[in-house]
């Protein structure tokens, strides 16, 4: 080859490389069969789950997303650092895609791991409208594996959003399946007493809460990958090897605890970001969180992929497998929990961790810039303070009997997980960054969000204040903020940032794991800190999608810093 050819040739490949990795998505009605019904959704280029788009660190990422519904759409990248305007947020980030328009993301890719990608109008993600991201690193991985697969999870539901959203502020139980009913009161005052039982009622009867107020939504069929458990997807392998399994969880309201019976997971990587590695039986995945394990098969038989909802109302499923049709055992649903008053207890005690025990240092709450928060007068209005019934001797987290087994659970709590075979379930606690991305220093200021709603009314808020009369909360440009989530509600709340990483405070100092989403459960305290490096607007809410569009939301403003470059269309 002479070096004239060898010229062109380079000349011809130069935009390519300058250009990196562009894909073209339609926005599109679909038809997903779960294997239990078929349904009328939204996909991605006539599928849901859409493409599994790939990228590699480095390179900048174009995207056209051709919009072929009737009604606006977005796309946002889920977990991406990037500029705000591509962020994909309605409202926030851009106005969003008309019917019939076409818009073009371009964003550099400055990360590995794997994330997602999801609609952000209305109810449009709950219906179908989600697909995976696998970006490899520049360098090597600190792993190794032989194959990986994508186990996408979701909770496909017969009725669509806009009716399960009506449905839940007609009723808020409409959908809870697992309610006590009489037979229960019968069973339980024959062990307990009548009036013991009783006055048990009574006390969460004035509450207005009940004890399976565990799932907002039952009645689902969990898939991976867009298969139903009757559909059973199957990722092969060959004995011997290492199997990277990339779980995302992608639904709409359920959180999924995840185990492989006869295989142990270790868990590589945390929101896309490398972690030290542990080994574990069983993990808790709550929504949008992803969670990178590896798992190494000797034997040549079938192992299932069983994820367990959190409430136990469903699950997905699918097989690991030497060849396309084995299949193993799948595993019985395990009993539904029930809260506890201990998770009541965050209505009463703001301090349902045990920080000190967890060698966080204590926040001097007078320094605390309220002010500049960002936030109104806290209105309490959507709090239920009715708790005059409580029985607080019997909320298990005063006697001291029950010390809490993860500190990212209140003690005592019907929702502590265990794993199934009595081994190691992955707790927050476990994850500790390999190479910590920022130095460690003192937060500038502390900010306080109370997690507030009211399960009766399916009315959810921030501070007591709903998205639609709230402020935006402003940071500085080259702070770094220290967030206090105070869940005072029943339910556990996926919190999650746009545009900057959260580091989720486990006590480990600059160890301390980056997250995307941070999972907050009842009556607790969890902390994270933001290095604010991203200057624009993000939102920032619980990632329950029917939380997140009843008011549990906010608008976060990222004053100063560089210039950023204009919108793109």
């Amino acid at each position: 080859m002479n070096k004239q050819l060898v010229a062109g040739l380079f000349f011809c490949l130069l935009p390519a490389v300058a250009i990196g990795a562009q894909y073209d998505i339609t926005v599109d009605k679909v038809q997903i069969d779960t294997g239990d019904f078929v349904e009328e959704g939204i996909g991605y280029n006539g599928a849901s789950p859409g493409p599994t788009l790939r990228f590699k660190e480095g390179e900048v990422a174009t995207i056209n997303v051709t919009n072929n519904l009737d009604e606006m759409t977005s796309v946002h990248w889920h977990g991406l650092i990037l500029p705000f305007e591509q962020d994909g947020v309605p409202g926030i980030s851009f106005p969003g895609i008309k019917p019939g328009e076409t818009f073009t993301y371009e964003f550099p890719i400055a990360q590995a791991g794997t994330y997602w990608f999801h609609s952000h109008s209305g109810f449009q993600e709950p219906n179908g409208a989600y697909g995976a991201i696998v970006i490899e690193p520049e360098d090597r991985e600190p792993f190794r594996y032989d194959r990986d697969y994508v186990v996408q999870l979701t909770d496909k539901h017969p009725h669509s959003g806009d009716r399960i959203m009506r449905n839940l502020k007609t009723s808020a139980d409409y959908y809870n399946r697992h309610q006590q009913t009489v037979g229960d009161f019968i069973g339980e005052a024959a062990e307990q007493g009548f009036f013991a039982t009783l006055k048990d009622r009574l006390m969460w009867g004035g509450m207005r809460m009940m004890k399976a107020d565990v799932e907002d939504v039952q009645g689902f069929t969990g898939l991976i990958n867009g298969k139903g458990p009757a559909q059973n997807w199957t990722g092969l392998f060959k004995p011997g090897e290492r199997v990277r399994l990339r779980f995302i969880n992608s639904s709409a309201m359920t959180y999924f605890d995840v185990r492989i019976p006869g295989l142990e997971m270790t868990v590589v990587q945390a929101d896309g970001n490398n972690v030290q590695p542990v080994t574990v039986d069983e993990f808790r995945i709550g929504v949008a969180e992803t969670y990178d394990v590896i798992v190494r098969i000797k034997d040549e038989k079938a192992y299932t992929i069983f994820a367990e909802s959190m409430g136990r109302s469903g699950y997905a499923r699918g097989t690991l497998a030497p060849e396309e049709g084995m299949e193993a055992q799948v595993p019985e649903l395990r009993e539904a929990p029930l809260l506890t008053m201990a998770d009541m207890a965050g209505h009463m005690d703001h301090q349902g961790m045990d920080h000190e025990a967890m060698g966080h240092p204590a926040m001097n709450h007078e320094a605390m810039d309220h002010a500049a928060m960002g936030q109104r007068e806290v209105a309490d209005e959507g709090m239920n303070h009715e708790m005059a019934g409580m029985d607080h001797a019997g909320m298990g987290h005063s006697s001291g009997n029950a010390l809490p087994t993860d500190p990212f659970y209140a003690s005592g709590s019907g929702l502590s997980p265990v794993a199934a075979n009595g081994g190691k379930f992955l707790s927050y606690s476990d994850l500790k960054a390999q190479h910590p991305l920022y130095e460690e220093r003192d937060p500038t200021r502390e900010i306080e969000l109370r997690l507030t709603g009211n399960m009766e009314r399916y009315e959810w808020s921030i501070n007591g204040i709903k998205y639609e009369h709230a402020d935006p909360i402003v940071l500085q440009y080259g702070e770094r903020v220290r967030f206090k989530f105070v869940n005072e509600t029943m339910m556990t709340h996926p919190m999650h940032l746009h545009g900057m990483w959260s580091i989720l405070d486990v006590g480990e100092g600059k160890w301390n794991p980056l997250k995307h989403v941070i999972s907050v459960a009842p009556a607790t305290t969890v902390y994270m800190e933001t290095e604010v490096d991203a200057p624009g607007e993000w939102a920032f809410h619980c990632h329950l999608s029917y939380h997140a569009a009843a008011g549990m939301f906010r608008k976060i403003v990222v004053e100063g810093g560089p210039e950023q470059r204009g919108g793109n269309s």
